[in-house]
């Protein structure tokens, strides 16, 4: 049972990584057109084309559910939840409380939501893909927690 907490919790963190690699080289890099829109401040729609990126990890998360159930990768379960949880925390900090995709979390202001919100009004400071910065979302650097 140590063992899939471990898994699952390695898993958790590795995802902070794969964000931030996924985010500055293929995001801001050759699926762009992906995310661009992401960076607009009006939308045509609620949805944006880059929710494709959530689907992606998503497939990733039931390919390893898949393999734990079919007896192929014993520890699939938990590398598939860490995957889940990681997306499902994405999705809370990034869509719901940094851009109020859904109106909750406004009153948040202890020194890391703080920290958060500049760190990823920075990022989208910059509205092509060039010269970005702060490409992760739950690890924020020491410089944006300052007051």
């Amino acid at each position: 049972m140590l063992l899939y907490i471990i898994v699952f919790v390695l898993t958790f963190c590795i995802m902070e990584f794969m964000a931030w690699f996924t985010h500055k080289y293929v995001m801001h890099g050759f699926l762009w057109n992906l995310h661009a829109d992401h960076h607009k401040k009006d939308h045509d729609s609620w949805f944006e084309r880059n929710d494709a990126f959530f689907i992606f990890y998503a497939v990733v998360s039931i390919g390893f559910f898949l393999l734990w159930q079919n007896n192929i990768l014993e520890i699939g379960l938990a590398i598939g939840l860490g995957i889940f949880a990681y997306g499902l925390a994405y999705f809370l900090v990034h869509d719901i409380f940094i851009h109020q995709r859904f109106k909750m979390f406004r009153n948040a202001n202890n020194r890391y939501a703080k920290a958060v919100r500049r760190a990823h009004k920075m990022h989208h400071k910059h509205i092509g893909k060039e010269k970005g910065e702060c490409f992760g979302m739950l690890v924020v650097p020491f410089k944006y927690f300052k007051k």
